[in-house]
């Protein structure tokens, strides 16, 4: 399932593409022909993400919902010729088209029409997301007192939608190895300068995975793109990690074998020495 900074960069794609504009909408595969209907022909507003719910606003108080799931797929892409119609390739359940982009939405577990209260309600079951601005309906301290709260291990709890919004398995692995602190330690241990520390963390690597399409969370190698994004260079992004998918291999802080179990249905990974419960 694509972590929440994906669902970020996917809601500005859509937005930069179709925002303010009078896009159509159809289901090539039937399956949404009564919601695309109600979109077809009315203006497409704009379109926002909170974790890994993307939310697309048209006129009328008309709001579509989509979340990805497991294996959706949703990418905004041009259209070349300008002007000519692409050919749907596979169960396409949704279209937004116009004569510069195309958006074919497949596999999602959700896609629907709402109003604005459903939009409010799927909004308030989540937990605050890092990357949006901190107020009343996004609030860390929340997230805190839930996990406080908890006999949970930590690593549960940071892929808990409802704890934390957005963050999925890569960012939980890496956010506690940078701080070290043990994936396994129960919520309620956790102190709430050690929570402040992951919070401050993803509000600080987040924004460039939406801004590169990447995960970036090693220090060296985020320097490293912020000098080529400064110097307007094209940047590809490295896929390295201190942890993430190296069960067995040396520590890149404390050369201490990391170590791999199965937590909240996702694999694990975390360092066996800079990590310790104590």
């Amino acid at each position: 399932m694509p972590e929440g900074h994906t669902l970020h960069r996917l809601a500005r794609a859509v937005d930069d593409a179709f925002g303010r504009t009078t896009p159509e909408v159809s289901s090539p595969q039937g399956r949404f022909a009564e919601g695309a209907a109600l979109l077809d022909g009315t203006v497409l507003e704009g379109a926002w993400a909170h974790g890994k719910l993307l939310f697309v606003d048209f006129a009328q108080d008309r709001t579509l919902y989509v979340h990805l799931g497991l294996i959706g797929k949703w990418f905004v892409l041009p259209v070349d010729p300008p002007g000519s119609e692409p050919p749907v390739v596979g169960e396409v359940r949704l279209r937004i088209a116009d004569e510069h982009h195309v958006a074919d939405l497949r596999g999602p577990m959700a896609c629907t029409v709402v109003d604005q209260e459903e939009v409010a309600r799927l909004v308030d079951r989540q937990g605050p997301d890092p990357l949006q601005p901190v107020g009343a309906h996004n609030d860390p301290d929340a997230a805190y007192r839930k996990i406080a709260r908890s006999g949970k291990t930590v690593a549960e709890l940071l892929m808990d939608q409802t704890v934390l919004a957005g963050v999925g398995n890569i960012y939980r692995c890496e956010v506690l190895w940078r701080h070290r602190l043990h994936p396994l330690r129960p919520g309620r241990s956790l102190r709430r300068a050690s929570w402040q520390l992951i919070w401050d963390d993803l509000v600080h690597l987040m924004p460039w995975g939406v801004r590169t399409g990447s995960i970036i969370t090693l220090d060296d190698v985020l320097a490293d793109v912020r000098a080529r994004v400064e110097a307007g260079e094209a940047v590809e992004v490295p896929r390295e990690f201190a942890v993430y998918q190296r069960t067995g291999m040396p520590c890149l802080r404390c050369g201490s074998a990391v170590r791999q179990k199965v937590v909240a249905g996702r694999n694990l990974f975390w360092c066996g020495g800079c990590q310790r419960r104590t």
